[in-house]
Formats: structure tokens, sequence, C-alpha cells
């Protein structure tokens, strides 16, 4: 008996920690409101951002204000920035600066969505960008912050017995340079997100939350489809209860929405719906 009301405690005791385990924040990319920024300012659009629940933010850029003056909107209105985007060429030329912006933005992580390259990507311009992200992934840790490459598709050009993607990823240096899964720019090249996140468990850091209509093809390695193609979450083809299974077994530990459509500021609201009814907050 003794022995039954102990395993029963330890069951309750996993029953209580699993239900009281901090619940993933559904953050949101700022990118998605590039329109809203450009048309009706920062402050506007930050409190919409505020309005929608959302705690936690990733940039694309400052919208003509210096990295401290929009730090200070953030802080203004609770908002968290993880993660920020700066451009390929700025890791090349300019890594000092990004490194100083950084730390201005109060940034847990830097990185970037783009690898500058002509036609297809090819193993050159792969392995520059391996070069250029080790040493700016170095430099950004000296200051606390992990560097990130978000990929875009284009990757996954076939190298070898596998691809790009394959390459960049065995040899980018692990204590130095994350990765980023966009989950449209995973299934719009034909890939699989879970099959991915669990053979590179442990690298993928942070994710894009988008979804692609139902009916458009996938195949194609351009790295670009039509903005209206991204739809609210769960109304596309992706299997998001198998994502997120697998995204929180392999170490993902932040989430953004990312909406690029003409009609994001209708569809955010509806994809926090399916967030906030799929463990997340």
């Amino acid at each position: 008996m003794k022995r039954l009301l102990t395993a029963f405690s330890l069951l309750v005791s996993f029953a209580a920690t699993a239900a009281d385990a901090p619940k993933n924040a559904a953050g949101l990319q700022l990118y998605s409101l590039r329109s809203q920024f450009t048309l009706r300012g920062v402050p506007w659009t930050l409190d919409r951002v505020k309005e929608m629940g959302i705690k936690e933010v990733e940039l694309a850029g400052t919208y003509n204000l210096s990295p401290a003056e929009f730090k200070a909107e953030l802080d203004q209105r609770g908002l968290i920035p993880v993660s920020s985007h700066f451009p390929y060429a700025r890791y090349k030329n300019d890594l000092d600066k990004v490194v100083k912006e950084a730390k201005t933005l109060g940034l847990k992580f830097a990185g970037c969505a783009w690898i500058d390259h002509k036609d297809a990507f090819d193993e050159a311009e792969c392995r520059d960008a391996i070069a250029t992200f080790n040493r700016a992934g170095e430099a950004l840790a000296k200051e606390g912050i992990t560097m990130f490459y978000h990929l875009h598709g284009f990757e996954f050009e076939k190298h070898g017995d596998g691809t790009l993607a394959d390459l960049f990823l065995a040899e980018t240096k692990p204590e130095f340079v994350s990765v980023q899964m966009d989950v449209l720019w995973i299934v719009f090249p034909g890939q699989d997100p879970v099959q991915l996140l669990e053979k590179y468990a442990g690298r993928w850091k942070l994710m894009h939350l988008k979804d692609l209509k139902k009916g458009i093809a996938t195949g194609s390695l351009s790295g670009k489809t039509d903005v209206a193609n991204d739809v609210p979450l769960g109304t596309g083809q992706m299997n998001w209860s198998a994502i997120f299974s697998a995204a929180r077994k392999t170490g993902v530990q932040h989430y953004f929405i990312e909406d690029e459509s003409p009609t994001s500021m209708e569809q955010i609201p509806q994809s926090l719906t399916f967030l906030r009814g799929n463990g997340f907050e």
C-alpha cells in the first residue's frame, strides 16, 4: 500500500508539474506590420501590437528611429525585443556596428534572413556565408548574443548526398551559429520541417510560424512566393501539431508569427487565437 501511495504521489506531482510548465510565448516578427510602421508610424503600430497581447517581438529594422529610440518605444509598451534580422552585407562589411546595435536593442539573438546570391545558390556562395556567419557569431558571442541564420528555401540546392543547407549546418560552428526555421520556407521548397527539426536537434533556436495557402504547389527553390499565399495559422497546408511537438522536443526557444500578406492586421489576431488554443500564451 505504501508503494502504491508513493507511486500515486509521484504521478500527481508529475501531472501538476506538467500543468504548471510555462507555455511558449506567441511572439511577432514586426516585419509583418512594415506597411503600418511606414504609413502610421512606430508609436501607433506598436500600440496595436501591445493591444494584441503580444509580449515578445523580433525586429527587422527600426523605421527611421535609432536603435536606442526604438528600444525606448518597445520598453514603454512592455514589448521584449528577443531578436532582430540584419542584412547580410552588414555582417560582411559592418560587423562592429551590428554588434553595437544588437547590444543597444538588448537582443538575445541577432540574425540574417537572406544570403545575397546570384541565380541558383551555389557552393562558393554557401562557403562564403559559412565563413561570414562563423566570424559574426564569434563576435556576437563575446557580448552574450547568439547569431542565427533564417533559411529561405534556396539553400536546398543539391550538394553531394544532401543539400547546401546540410553543408551550411555541418560547417557553421554550433557554439556560434544557430538557425531559425521559417516553416513556410521549409515546406514551400518541398522539405519536411519535422524531419529537419529532428535531424538537427539543438541547432534550431527560433521559429517563424507561417502557413501556406492550400493548393499552392511546393518544390520551388526560388525563396519567393506571392505574399498573399501567407494565410492565418491553421488554415493552410502545415501539420502544426506535429511541428509544435517536434519543435518543443528539439530545443526551439522562441516562436514568432510572421505574416507578410497585405491583410496581416486582420490575420494576426486569427493566428493568435489558433496558437492560444495550441499551448501558447
